[in-house]
C-alpha cells in the first residue's frame, strides 16, 4: 500500500526536520534542550561528564534528525524501499559535527553549563 509508505515516511521525515540542523529555529527550541537534558541526568550521576555528555546529547539529536529525513524522503518519494547509503549517512555525520564545534563554544563560553551553575551566586 503506497499510501501507508508516505504516510509513514512523511513522518519519518517530519520528525527528522525537527531534529535535524537543516531548520533555523530547531538548535533553540529542540537539540540543544534536549541535549542539554541528556547532560543534567548524565552529570546528576558523574558532574565531570555535563560538557561531553551535552555534545554527544546535541550530536545524537543531529544526527538521528539528518538520518529520519533522510529515510523519511526516501520512503515517501521511493516505489520500493531503497538500499541504504553509507555515503549519505557519512555527510549527516560530518554536518553533525559542525554544529557540534559551536555547541562547544557556547560551553567554554559559559553560555552552557550544568543547571545548579545557573543559580549559583559568585
Amino acid at each position: 500500500m503506497a499510501w501507508k509508505r508516505k504516510i509513514s515516511g512523511g513522518t519519518l521525515a517530519t520528525i527528522g526536520y525537527v531534529l535535524s540542523p537543516l531548520s533555523w529555529w530547531n538548535d533553540a527550541f529542540v537539540n540543544i534542550p534536549l541535549a542539554l537534558v541528556f547532560a543534567w541526568l548524565v552529570s546528576f550521576f558523574y558532574k565531570p561528564a555535563f560538557t561531553a555528555s551535552l555534545i554527544v546529547g546535541y550530536w545524537l539529536t543531529n544526527v538521528l534528525g539528518l538520518v529520519l529525513l533522510h529515510k523519511g524522503a526516501r520512503q515517501m518519494f521511493s516505489e520500493k524501499p531503497p538500499p541504504d547509503s553509507r555515503r549519505e549517512l557519512w555527510t549527516d555525520v560530518v554536518v553533525s559535527l559542525i554544529y557540534t564545534a559551536i555547541v562547544i563554544a557556547l560551553v567554554k563560553l559559559e553560555i552552557l553549563k550544568p543547571f545548579a551553575a545557573y543559580f549559583k551566586s559568585d
